[in-house]
């Protein structure tokens, strides 16, 4: 049933059909004084119908536009009435001189000026109400379609710039291990390699669950953990209020974690990141803060992580995120709230 009823709104050929039935069957519900009983009295009822039909339908092509396209509210509306009152005459004559052969007035009025007038101005606005509701919903859809498509590639564009971001700082990671603990080295590339697996195969998802996206932030952290060793107070805690609830879009709070261990952990010095996670009826919470080293060593930064992945919230969460960074007191803070979204499906994303 749904389906149909999409297909009529979608469809400019169904909804001209589903009018005219509309309009039709108004039209032979009102005009009791036309009895069908026989074929020249069914004609002559269609041939009244016909003429409230072409008119609706000229000023539907030749008026409507100066209304809607050339914004001409007075230039329109003088003109209807002259179109009424020409077509009011025209179906006076038809009536009065061919109809009344066929089929007999019983009321005497119906035969009027002012009935004709009344019935050709009561046709049009049923005709135009729904003719320009449905313009308007097409109209609508078609940029909500565009809007989806346009949003849809500028995502995957963001994907395919973060994707070898998280890779480079990954190997840099595993490169600087790899200096300290070597023997370390073989179990660390396993763990990268379950990583990127989860990497390459969420990339072709929209979204996924909240607690795959955890487990994998909870990998890169024990990566980072291994590199750094005592010199680095690491911690990471999280609580949600309802298990395999949520999803979220792949890939989306590692940007900040991070930055957190590039930028806050590159001296000897002690060094401290602190990451909290909480879900509340479906309100994400990232509370993010990571030590500023007085001595920066200079990072190499591609500079567009951040970037990108606020651009993300803001295409894929307008209105459903708040996000502050701030740089106080010799620390480094991010604070996330982010609304989410229960899990239904998640499905590969639709390709473009």
């Amino acid at each position: 049933m749904n389906t149909r009823i999409n297909s009529i709104l979608d469809s400019k050929w169904w909804q001209e059909i589903a009018i005219f039935v509309f309009m039709l069957t108004i039209h032979l519900l009102k005009n009791d004084w036309i009895e069908y009983t026989s074929a020249e009295s069914v004609l002559a009822g269609f041939t009244y119908f016909a003429m409230l039909y072409a008119h609706a339908q000229t000023n539907r092509f030749f008026l409507l536009p100066i209304l809607l396209k050339q914004q001409k509210p007075i230039v329109y509306l003088g003109l209807s009435v002259g179109l009424i009152l020409l077509f009011s005459g025209a179906m006076h004559e038809v009536s009065i001189n061919w109809l009344s052969n066929f089929v007999s007035y019983q009321v005497s009025h119906q035969k009027s000026y002012v009935y004709l007038i009344a019935s050709l101005s009561g046709t049009l606005i049923l005709y135009l109400g729904p003719t320009v509701l449905l313009k308007l919903y097409r109209e609508q859809k078609r940029k909500q379609d565009e809007a989806l498509l346009f949003n849809e590639m500028q995502l995957k564009s963001l994907r395919s710039q973060l994707n070898p971001h998280f890779l480079f700082n990954t190997f840099n990671t595993l490169y600087g291990i790899s200096l300290q603990y070597p023997e370390r080295t073989s179990d660390l590339i396993m763990r990268m390699s379950q990583m990127l697996r989860y990497q390459i195969e969420s990339d072709g998802r929209q979204c996924v669950t909240l607690e795959e996206e955890l487990e994998f932030i909870a990998s890169y952290i024990e990566l980072e953990r291994e590199r750094l060793g005592y010199r680095c107070d690491i911690k990471f805690d999280f609580k949600t209020d309802k298990e395999n609830g949520y999803k979220i879009s792949p890939m989306l709070l590692i940007t900040f974690i991070e930055n957190a261990f590039k930028h806050g952990t590159g001296t000897i010095e002690s060094c401290f990141v602190h990451l909290k996670i909480s879900v509340k009826e479906g309100m994400l919470k990232l509370q993010l803060v990571n030590s500023i080293p007085e001595k920066k060593n200079k990072v190499v930064s591609t500079k567009i992580g951040l970037k990108n992945t606020t651009e993300r919230l803001n295409l894929l969460y307008p209105h459903e995120h708040m996000l502050q960074i701030e740089e106080k007191s010799g620390r480094y803070e991010v604070t996330l709230e982010l609304k989410l979204k229960k899990i239904a499906t998640c499905q590969p994303s639709v390709s473009v």
